[in-house]
């Protein structure tokens, strides 16, 4: 890995100089646009809406556009410019239980890997911090835009993830949220009998990327020339359910049979003979009470 940006953690008075590193990487399948005809490349060129002139990357400022339609520039310098007091510190702020804070606030995560002679103050933080059972809520500047972020430890390794602010999160505004919709005991009790069922110890690696696979096939298929033939049987799109506790109930059981448990066995309705058989019983039965009276 390539260290992006280099600072320092700022704890009270003790700074631990650090190297941060890209945390993930998302493994799409890239593609280039193409003519189709004879598979070139397409470029695109910068070009200019009121002189029609190509433009270099050099002579590209940002513009913010006012509600007027004007444009105000901002040059490198504008934004040299800026009070970002954390420019190259990570300011630890506070101290907080994890579960305070609501994971669609993180945004990007990052490493953290000391430089330099930072090895001991980082160790001594991350021990603290461990043992605390708390994150440590910072405030850091990269690429020219202040966040608040969280630092954990995953693995022995400081963990810094960006968060969005407060002003940025959606507020969810939906009409089914004013309805009155109701919803039974025993349907609400089936339903968490079907999240128990599905209850598990999370392991990631039992999880892959179907689609990207697929796509892979495909495109090896085409490297190879071969001819690419969908699979049989495509799953059709399920419809909503007609009958909600049927549904649960049938979803409780395939739940129990991907794990491997028997499923109840269904009660058999009796049958016209049985029901016969049992009514012949109960006239014995009680001719034979009647002939024991007489007797007495």
């Amino acid at each position: 890995m390539r260290a992006i940006w280099k600072g320092a953690i700022s704890f009270g008075l003790v700074t631990i100089p650090v190297k941060l590193y890209s945390a993930t990487e998302q493994k799409d399948v890239t593609f280039h646009q193409v003519h189709r005809e004879d598979g070139g490349r397409i470029r695109y060129k910068r070009v200019c809406t009121i002189d029609g002139e190509e433009v270099a990357y050099a002579d590209i400022a940002k513009g913010y556009e006012l509600a007027t339609g004007e444009i105000v520039v901002l040059t490198d310098e504008d934004f040299e410019d800026l009070p970002l007091t954390t420019s190259r510190r990570i300011d630890v702020l506070q101290f907080a239980p994890a579960d305070q804070i609501d994971p669609i606030y993180f945004a990007k995560s990052y490493y953290l890997e000391p430089d330099g002679q930072g090895g001991k103050p980082y160790v001594l933080l991350r021990t603290a911090l461990e043992s605390s059972g708390q994150v440590a809520v910072v405030k850091v500047a990269l690429r020219q835009r202040e966040s608040l972020a969280t630092l954990r430890v995953r693995d022995g390794v400081f963990v810094l993830e960006t968060m969005l602010w407060p002003d940025e999160i959606r507020t969810p505004d939906f009409n089914f949220l004013e309805e009155d919709i109701d919803v039974r005991p025993q349907e609400l009790k089936m339903a968490e009998s079907l999240i128990t069922t599905m209850e598990a110890d999370f392991d990631p690696t039992e999880y892959h990327d179907t689609y990207r696979e697929a796509l892979q096939q495909v495109i090896e298929a085409k490297v190879a020339g071969k001819e690419v033939i969908a699979p049989a049987g495509g799953e059709e799109e399920a419809g909503p359910a007609v009958d909600l506790m049927a549904a649960l109930r049938a979803s409780v059981e395939a739940a129990k049979r991907e794990r491997g448990e028997p499923a109840k066995p269904k009660k058999a309705a009796p049958s016209s003979s049985s029901s016969e058989k049992g009514e012949k019983e109960e006239a014995e039965k009680a001719a034979r009470k009647r002939k024991s009276r007489k007797s007495a």
